[in-house]
């Protein structure tokens, strides 16, 4: 166990917010963080645990300890007649392992590449796009419980999966450190290309016979050109949840925006936050070094020198002005620190 004080954090969150934690420690091995566990129980330090950094945004130095989790390792345990069953480490790009899945022809995955962030992170954040989600091709995963410092397997049902949502956001938020994620992987690929424009990309590359590392090669282009490289630019990818609202008041919204999109599911419609946030001017916008992308709006971006509590301020406003405009609360995506 190494630990380094007044660590700059600046190189681990996408948002580039130079930031520094109070001790840092890279975990690295099942073994170091059961030895930096045990060290924190007498020292009672708030405890964070990065992975990508992806989905973050700090206002302020980090008083506590930071546990950056490094666990590698890619294999699959077993298979059915129906499902490859692949266990990946959290401390593993997610596109790194939807690349490794496209390769081996495992399916699944293909629609989520180029998500950022690392794996510990999809169960919890139950990420998702173009129409699929974590929770469909979840099968366990594995935690380190913070305070009794044992292993726990959580399967699908003990994760209460919603949008972007799990019970580690919610009643376990901060109690567990996931050290390993399973993914049921079905043999027979499910093609989904009805959602955003997938199939109008298929078309535009040409292709003639799906498979999963066209829609991949697909996903791939289309996020390309709507989101910002944080190599580039800093930035989390989506800042906002898209909003669900009762299908009662999509309609009664649609008599005075009658281009306002919607994605039904009974009682229940899907709004693009994006779509509302442009409609209220943000899109484009800049004040010094935080704006919102002028391809994206749902994106929040720092050109270079923005503080966190910059791009929060930028993020408050423009939730004022969609719940003036819509009478819609966006709910933030990003973690706060």
């Amino acid at each position: 166990m190494q630990l380094l004080e007044n660590y700059a954090l600046k190189s681990f969150n996408s948002f580039g917010i130079a930031v520094s934690a109070k001790y840092y420690c890279n975990i690295s091995s099942n073994e170091a963080l059961q030895e930096v566990l045990a060290w924190n129980k007498k020292q009672h330090h708030q405890i964070l645990v990065l992975g990508g950094g992806s989905n973050i945004l700090f206002t302020k130095n980090f008083e506590g300890l930071v546990l950056h989790n490094t666990l590698k390792g890619i294999e699959l345990v077993r298979e059915s007649e129906h499902y490859y069953y692949v266990r990946a480490m959290a401390g593993e790009s997610w596109h790194e392992f939807v690349q490794y899945c496209v390769k081996q022809n495992y399916a699944g995955v293909e629609n989520l590449i180029l998500i950022p962030g690392n794996i510990g992170a999809t169960p919890m954040q139950n990420i998702g796009a173009y129409g699929v989600e974590i929770k469909d091709v979840f099968y366990e995963l594995e935690a380190v419980d913070i305070e009794a410092q044992s292993l726990v397997v959580f399967k699908k049902g003990d994760c209460n999966f919603g949008y972007r949502d799990s019970i580690f956001k919610q009643t376990l938020k901060n109690k567990f450190i996931i050290t390993s994620v399973t993914y049921e992987l079905p043999k027979l690929p499910k093609y989904n290309t009805s959602y955003g424009a997938i199939e109008m990309e298929l078309e535009k590359q040409g292709v003639k016979e799906l498979s999963i590392a066209a829609i991949a090669k697909a996903v791939i282009a289309i996020r390309q050109r709507k989101l910002p490289d944080p190599q580039q630019i800093g930035n989390a990818g989506s800042f906002f949840k898209n909003p669900v609202i009762p299908t009662e008041k999509y309609l009664q919204l649609k008599k005075p925006y009658p281009t306002l999109p919607g994605y039904a599911d009974g009682a229940s419609t899907k709004l693009p936050a994006g779509w509302l946030i442009e409609q209220c001017g943000w899109k484009g916008y800049r004040k010094e070094d935080a704006g919102c992308y002028a391809l994206q709006a749902l994106v929040l971006v720092n050109y270079g020198k923005a503080t966190g509590e910059e791009i929060y301020n930028l993020s408050e406003k423009i939730i004022q002005t969609v719940q003036h405009k819509f009478e819609i609360v966006l709910e933030r995506e990003v973690n706060i620190y």
